[in-house]
């Protein structure tokens, strides 16, 4: 017979039994070793630990094999072997750790003999199988905590990429005072904005939300934050003024998304606040919700206009709205993240808590965080992104030309 894989230890001081059982064992194709006590057999077991034991020995050494197979961690049955079905003493060796019993001489009920052999070998090979998934289950978990560490890495280093593409908080630009405010949803944001000078007189400040969240939104940003760098040295450099109309700002984002063939789209709301002429220029492209506009002293409204998502057609066009900026005015633009936080029901009703918030005195970042409790939120639905802009220039003389 050819030989098998399989090994069985015999434990045995009867030297004629050991033999004996061992030759059945083996005509069986077991690779199988006697040795007469427990003693003896130590060193076996240092260098390849058996699949099946077959003992006779009193319970408690029984129980001192059990006890050393398991911190061996391994899954090894013991098969008692006795000469007597003394209950008491099988009982006591089942306490012990033994897995099944078998009467002496072995070799004289074959039947049962093989039965147990099968069962156990059964049991065996369902635990090696249950170890050997658990090994790779804990390697695949060591693979993911890895590589979720990594992707954490990535998304921190992401994140301060994006930071640094943020411009500076605080900032005044031709008498407007500007600040903003991003609170992404995850470690990367799809929400973007930005703000500068492109002039002595005016200021261009835009905020996009990119569809989608995660790493490929992010990249996305860095266009846009590439695309307005790119467009102001073009202005410098006096070979092209794209910038200095808001129509053709949004053209440009729209042919470079297309270009990527990443299959995104962003919205985005751009304007061009003039302090000279005293005038807000503005396209939108489909952003929402609008931006809303308050003067001193007079009304708080949201800004009218709609258009085209960017980077989903191949030439769409922008119309341009105009808004006369005569008295002292705050401009502040949300992305929709700023929504999912209002409590209300309707869509109509979360933007008439968002007016009434902003005419209600919560008209500077600080404020609205402190009455929406975004501090307090610890995981957001959505990406939230705000930028308010403060007029601070003086008011202009009503005898000047641009007053009238």
């Amino acid at each position: 017979m050819t030989a098998r894989t399989e090994r069985i230890l015999i434990i045995d001081s009867d030297e004629h039994a050991r033999s004996e059982l061992g030759r059945y064992l083996e005509a069986r194709g077991f690779y199988v070793t006697g040795y007469p006590d427990l003693n003896s057999a130590r060193a076996l077991f240092n260098d390849n630990i058996p699949d099946i034991i077959f003992a006779d020995m009193p319970p408690e050494a029984i129980g001192e094999l059990a006890s050393r197979l398991e911190d061996a961690e391994t899954f090894t049955p013991i098969v008692a072997c006795y000469s007597t079905e003394d209950a008491p003493e099988v009982v006591n060796a089942l306490r012990a750790g033994a897995a099944d019993i078998v009467l002496k001489p072995c070799s004289d009920d074959r039947g049962a003999l093989d039965d147990v052999i099968g069962k156990l070998f059964d049991r065996v090979r369902v635990n090696r199988l249950n170890q050997l998934y658990r090994q790779e289950l804990e390697e695949a978990n060591r693979d993911l905590r890895d590589g979720i560490a990594e992707l954490r890495a990535d998304q921190r280093a992401g994140r301060k990429v994006q930071l640094r593409m943020l411009p500076d908080n605080e900032q005044v630009l031709a008498g407007l005072s500007i600040n903003h405010l991003i609170k992404p949803s995850l470690f990367l944001s799809g929400d973007f904005l930005d703000y500068f000078r492109i002039s002595e007189d005016k200021v261009l400040v835009y905020i996009a939300d990119v569809s989608g969240h995660g790493a490929s939104s992010a990249f996305v940003t860095v266009l846009l934050k590439n695309l307005t760098n790119r467009l102001q040295r073009n202005l410098r450099r006096g070979s092209s003024d794209d910038i200095l109309y808001p129509e053709r700002f949004l053209e440009r984002i729209n042919s470079e998304l297309l270009d990527t063939g990443l299959g995104k789209h962003v919205t985005v709301f751009v304007g061009i606040i003039s302090t000279s002429d005293r005038r807000l220029r503005y396209s939108v492209g489909a952003h929402f919700p609008m931006p809303i506009l308050s003067f001193e002293g007079g009304p708080t409204a949201f800004l009218e206009g709609s258009g085209l998502p960017v980077g989903l057609f191949e030439a769409p066009e922008w119309e341009v709205y105009e808004v006369p900026l005569e008295q002292p005015f705050r401009l502040i633009l949300f992305s929709d993240g700023i929504l999912e936080v209002i409590k209300a029901k309707s869509l109509d009703e979360k933007e008439k808590t968002l007016l009434e918030l902003v005419s209600g005195g919560s008209h500077t970042i600080a404020s609205l965080s402190d009455a929406l409790n975004l501090d307090e939120i610890t995981e957001l639905p959505d990406d939230i992104a705000i930028v308010s802009v403060t007029d601070i220039a003086p008011a202009p003389d009503a005898d000047s030309p641009t007053s009238k």
